[in-house]
């Protein structure tokens, strides 16, 4: 759409590069080309603005096939004003000055011319094509005929349209008879999924089979193998106590040998040390008789020493006990009787054994008391 402004009471017009504007004024053609910018008068100014850039068309429509299936066509036309005076001439691209909107609806005419034209070319040739051939070839059927119909229409050219190019994107019958169509397919496909399923589980079970027999061709080899591995352990068994035997009387012959070397070498052994130790037992008996003798002599005459010494000693203590007895009983003789009870007393008292508690009776105290009176009278 075209960038109109006003400015001092006039309109400036600025176009844009995919839009073609054609500027009449008086009748007269002023400004004609795409990407334009000029000044106009709104009051004697007709301006038309026919885009020139490739637009795009979709379209659905509805078709009926050879066996009166309805199917759906998805479609899009892409086409181009090529001659924009032309198409400026037979339809209205004329725009408002004020705004520069279009005062009438030229591209949606374009479009009902286009999808009319289209439409008229697919419903022909599907009308001639079974449901079956339509869904698997009627996509390029129906694309080459929209193309080819498109170009050979004479009002397309002198209203200033090219087709560019035409795309079919689907062609699909109602949802029930697509389901239906779908049914075989699967079934054809399930069939081919069982097949398969019972194929691998007859190739599982051949491939158990000969799993089966492969372990019991091993086995048997296994047991063969450890027959052939018992004999000859066996054979290894006798072998090694032959080897054993031989090897124990060859030890057993050594080991005599070398016991009877050794009983020898321990009997002239034992020979020279019971010769050394006899040698050494008389050395020592000789010495331990000299010794014995030496002693001997040694003892009795300390015995001697110590008897007279002893014999001294006892005599002197029998002298000097029969000289304190002497004096003790010397003494004795000249003290009194009184003096010599004391004495007796307390030497008695000496000798006693410990008196923890001594009980006088009052006769016992009676008598002393008199003793005692009678002694101080005395």
């Amino acid at each position: 759409m075209a960038d109109i402004t006003r400015r001092l009471g006039r309109r400036h017009l600025r176009g844009v590069p995919t839009a073609h504007v054609r500027h009449h004024r008086d009748g007269r053609l002023v400004h004609d080309g795409p990407g334009l910018s000029f000044w106009f008068r709104a009051l004697t100014a007709a301006i038309s603005e026919i885009p020139v850039d490739d637009r795009e068309l979709a379209m659905t429509f509805h078709a009926r096939t050879a066996d009166f299936q309805d199917v759906a066509v998805q479609a899009t036309v892409t086409y181009r004003i090529g001659d924009p005076a032309a198409a400026a001439a037979r339809l209205d691209f004329s725009i408002d000055p004020d705004t520069g909107v279009w005062r009438g609806t030229p591209l949606e005419q374009l479009g009902t011319l286009l999808t009319e034209t289209a439409q008229q070319h697919a419903l022909h040739v599907l009308a001639r094509t079974p449901l079956s051939a339509a869904l698997v070839d009627g996509v390029a059927a129906v694309r080459e005929r929209i193309a080819a119909g498109l170009g050979a229409e004479p009002r397309l050219p002198a209203t200033g349209i090219e087709v560019v190019a035409v795309r079919v994107m689907a062609l699909r019958p109602e949802p029930e008879v697509e389901r239906a169509l779908r049914t075989p397919a699967r079934e054809q496909i399930q069939q081919e999924a069982d097949r398969a399923t019972y194929e691998r589980r007859a190739v599982a079970v051949e491939r158990e089979r000969a799993i089966a027999e492969n372990e019991l061709a091993s086995q048997i080899e296994l047991a063969r193998r450890e027959e052939q591995l018992v004999e000859q352990r066996g054979t290894n068994a006798r072998r090694e106590a032959e080897e054993a035997a031989a090897a124990d009387a060859v030890h057993a012959e050594a080991e005599a040998a070398r016991t009877v070397k050794l009983a020898e070498a321990e009997a002239a052994r034992s020979v020279k040390l019971a010769e050394a130790e006899a040698a050494r037992s008389v050395t020592l008996a000789e010495a331990e008789a000299a010794r014995s003798v030496k002693l001997a002599d040694a003892e009795a005459a300390r015995a001697i020493t110590l008897a007279r010494a002893e014999a001294a000693g006892a005599r002197e203590v029998g002298e000097a006990r029969a000289a304190a007895q002497a004096a003790w009983l010397r003494v004795h003789s000249e003290v009194d009787v009184t003096t010599l009870h004391a004495l007796t007393g307390t030497r008695l008292a000496e000798n006693l054994p410990r008196i923890d508690s001594v009980t006088v009776s009052p006769d016992v105290l009676t008598g002393l008391l008199a003793k005692l009176g009678s002694g101080e009278q005395a």
